[in-house]
């Protein structure tokens, strides 16, 4: 039977964010879609009466064959959230192409193919929020996590568009870019860091500061849970929040990017990841 709670559908739920934020949403009375590309990674949310599906953004069947779940079962979605992803790290010049189009593919590309299912149903409606997880690493960009900056500022211009085509039909684009917030980025990062940071690299001099930078994120994070209920309360509060920046780093970083001459800041982070010790 089609529901009247609000609901809302969550990509990404296995851990961290994701599964934070089902949790939350779930304890403030939403029927909560959660999804992850490996179903038994998720069973447990299940026990808390949350809707558990499978779902491998990358997969653009599988993501119709969701939205349409969802929308035969309660009528209607009130909120996306676009959390999926990861971290690809490494210097630019090592990166395979494959790996900038797997990066892109589920950061940027899936989140577009979610949207475009649901937008026309939100439109019709004259109601809805999309919400998209970038990061401040679309707005700061770092040596060694290139590919990755890329895809998030790519989600940064795609929902600063998306947010003007989409306000004639009530429907609300917000950008989510967090700073430090505790998860296992940095463990999937180090993994595809293996992948890519071969021994003839010449980068190798210095590969204790690109290991640093894949496991970057998590120096000093604020606990999930906490910036989940801090981004709910936001998200809930009626105020037309466009950005919303939470948890470590996440005001700082940007600043220093709009106050420093870009010849300075650059010359900051190349001191800081040991690329002046290469010349």
């Amino acid at each position: 039977m089609p529901s009247n709670n609000k609901n809302v559908l969550i990509t990404g739920c296995s851990s961290g964010i994701g599964r934070e934020l089902a949790l939350e949403f779930q304890q403030r009375g939403y029927r909560v879609w959660a999804t992850a590309r490996k179903l038994q990674s998720i069973q447990k949310l299940a026990d808390q009466n949350i809707q558990v599906l499978e779902l491998d953004v990358t997969n653009e069947l599988q993501v119709h064959e969701v939205v349409q779940h969802i929308l035969s079962s309660d009528g209607h979605l009130d909120m996306l959230v676009n959390n999926a992803g990861y971290g690809s790290m490494g210097p630019l010049i090592d990166m395979p192409g494959k790996e900038l189009e797997q990066q892109f593919a589920t950061n940027v590309f899936a989140a577009m193919t979610l949207i475009r299912k649901v937008a026309p149903h939100m439109c019709a409606r004259k109601q809805g929020m999309i919400v998209n997880i970038g990061s401040i690493s679309g707005v700061l960009f770092t040596p060694f996590s290139g590919c990755y900056c890329a895809s998030k500022a790519a989600i940064n211009a795609l929902s600063d568009v998306l947010r003007m085509e989409l306000k004639p039909f009530g429907v609300r684009v917000v950008t989510v870019q967090p700073g430090a917030v505790q998860s296992q980025f940095a463990d999937n990062a180090s993994r595809v860091l293996q992948q890519v940071f071969n021994p003839d690299s010449l980068y190798m001099p210095i590969a204790a500061k690109v290991r640093a930078r894949a496991n970057a994120s998590q120096d000093n994070p604020t606990p999930a849970d906490r910036f989940c209920r801090d981004l709910i309360n936001k998200l809930e509060s009626g105020r037309r929040l466009n950005i919303i920046r939470l948890a470590n780093g996440s005001r700082a970083l940007p600043l220093l990017k709009a106050l420093l001459p870009t010849a300075v800041l650059e010359n900051v982070l190349g001191k800081m990841f040991g690329l002046n010790r290469l010349r």
